[in-house]
């Protein structure tokens, strides 16, 4: 299994969406990078949902449910049917991630812009012991 982050400006879909609608296809990801990113996803691998704007932070989780396709609307782009695996409260903000220090060289903050990306093992290992009790 692998772990990814994926970025949502709460404005056009929040993870209260996800959480109403269940299962979403993950569509509108323009940057090469990113669509590469999601073009790797596999059925089971999972997803840290980021809201950006406002507070910056990690909310919860999604499944991947499909293997990644070329977006019907963007052949340049790829997308990918997800499914809500839950909150994580409180939320981890960008801040505390950059506080630990543990996370300078990752994408999340080297590169603020991009909006989907792995998820270091290291990372999902810190978001494991800070929510023990969620299934991550």
């Amino acid at each position: 299994m692998s772990y990814f982050l994926a970025k949502t400006d709460p404005e056009t879909y929040s993870i209260e969406n996800l959480q109403k609608e269940h299962r979403t296809t993950w569509d509108g990801v323009t940057n090469p990078q990113a669509v590469r990113t999601i073009r790797e996803m596999q059925p089971g691998d999972r997803i840290f949902i980021y809201h950006s704007g406002g507070t910056s932070a990690v909310l919860g989780l999604a499944n991947v449910r499909s293997a990644a396709r070329t977006d019907p609307k963007n052949p340049k782009s790829a997308v990918v049917d997800v499914e809500f695996a839950g909150r994580l409260e409180p939320p981890t903000t960008l801040a505390e991630i950059k506080q630990s220090k543990l996370f300078d060289d990752w994408a999340l903050v080297r590169q603020g812009r991009l909006s989907t990306m792995a998820a270091p093992d290291r990372f999902v290992d810190w978001m494991r012991a800070r929510y023990p009790k969620a299934k991550i």
